[in-house]
């Protein structure tokens, strides 16, 4: 693996404004990322895990810069840095549509649901030809051709299905061709938003193999966003963990899964159950009280409201990830 960066986030910021009353004034905000740091070199895959809510999604969002379009009005602060092959660092975050265009051909995403993802209303050949054709690749139509027939074979589909539609296709396979579009401006980077939570466990296992397969042939980075951890470890070199917007603990795959630091994480990975009948279940961590609302975050440790060795000072001020042995863990009283 190329151990060059391509990737950093420092102290990243999404706030969604919240409007209310008869001429519609801002009376709030939601902080869903509030100070996410994490870097991401070429080759490798960044596991992104946290129970629903916690703003991993928008982390993915915030790296390819499409949140304005979701929300005109959204706050974003920190950095995106990304490392071009020259040596060369850009701050994506706050370029426009059309500055981001050279960088969406070296970032692409895998997106969650393939359902919705595909445009019902074209064929296989027009979906994964676009991208070729929206960043003006210089290739001949016969050229284009040829690479998606090749894409699709990269992916485990027939070369004949370019001709079908994404209806006359299950799951699994439409998100092979999502992947194959993912793949047809050779990224450098490609973000994967729970690329397999919407299918069969059988599905997911030959899915999750055919990327591994790809990232070893293509030198491809993931940041690999799920909330099934059992997925997250078998794919990825390391783990980040985020609780209601923060990064609470980062490490190596092995070191968080088998011996996680922080309370939240120890509180997650408990909750995974054991396929064997034959082993006794191990003592599952039960957090106490409900998640906060994001609205109303606590002050300090956004976790001090559930966590069993809270203490006054937890209140005081957002602790920062600290390095703890082989991990960094946002907690001092670790």
């Amino acid at each position: 693996m190329n151990n060059s960066l391509l990737l950093e986030v420092k102290n990243l910021q999404v706030y969604f404004p919240i409007y209310g009353g008869v001429i519609q004034k801002k009376i709030a905000e939601v902080k869903a990322v509030d100070g996410v740091s994490f870097s991401l070199h070429r080759g490798e895959t960044l596991g992104i895990v946290g129970e629903s809510g916690c703003g991993k999604t928008t982390v993915g969002r915030a790296i390819i810069n499409v949140l304005r379009h979701v929300s005109p009005d959204v706050h974003l602060g920190g950095e995106v840095l990304y490392h071009d092959k020259n040596g060369e660092i850009h701050n994506l975050l706050h370029l426009n549509t059309k500055s981001m265009i050279p960088f969406r051909s070296k970032i692409q995403m895998i997106f969650q649901d393939p359902y919705s993802s595909l445009n019902s209303r074209l064929s296989v050949k027009q979906i994964v030809s676009e991208p070729l054709e929206i960043h003006n690749s210089g290739m001949s139509a016969a050229e284009i051709n040829d690479k998606v027939l090749w894409l699709l074979e990269k992916v485990g589909l027939q070369p004949e299905y370019s001709s079908r539609f994404p209806h006359e296709f299950s799951g699994g396979q439409r998100q092979r061709i999502g992947i194959a579009r993912a793949l047809a401006t050779n990224p450098e980077l490609i973000i994967c938003d729970e690329p397999v939570s919407a299918l069969d466990v059988s599905v997911q296992a030959q899915v999750i193999n055919l990327m591994e397969d790809l990232r070893d042939e293509f030198g491809i980075s993931y940041l690999f966003i799920a909330h099934d951890l059992s997925v997250v470890h078998h794919i990825s070199k390391r783990i980040g963990v985020m609780y209601l917007g923060n990064m609470v603990e980062v490490g190596e795959a092995d070191d968080i899964y088998f011996n996680p630091k922080h309370p939240y994480s120890k509180a997650l990975l408990s909750s995974v159950p054991n396929p064997d009948p034959k082993q006794k279940g191990k003592k599952r961590i039960v957090l106490s009280g409900d998640i906060p609302n994001p609205l109303n975050k606590p002050s300090g440790c956004s976790f001090r409201t559930r966590c069993p060795i809270a203490q006054e000072s937890c209140s005081i001020s957002i602790p920062e990830l600290i390095a703890k042995e082989n991990q960094l863990v946002a907690c001092p009283l670790v």
